[in-house]
């Protein structure tokens, strides 16, 4: 089936240059990549299944944790 899309133009140097390093078509790259992408999702685990983050408990928060800091959690989970 023929159809037209709008990729950005890094994104569409990128997969030609996987075409030729493949010695295939553009089409076929973008079949792949499209074919993966959609698998991925479809196996991925529900947000049900995974497990849930514990928002109770003993102890509380460790000092010096700020929940309004986004980096400052990220950097502390990090690090641990």
């Amino acid at each position: 089936m023929r159809t037209t899309i709008t990729l950005q133009d890094s994104l569409l140097d990128a997969a030609k240059k996987r075409a030729m390093e493949r010695h295939s078509s553009l089409s076929a790259v973008v079949e792949d990549a499209l074919r993966a992408s959609l698998y991925q999702q479809e196996n991925a685990p529900s947000v049900s299944a995974r497990e849930p983050w514990p928002v109770y408990g003993t102890g509380g928060l460790q000092p010096g944790v700020d929940l309004r800091d986004n980096s400052g959690v990220l950097d502390r989970m990090e690090s641990e």
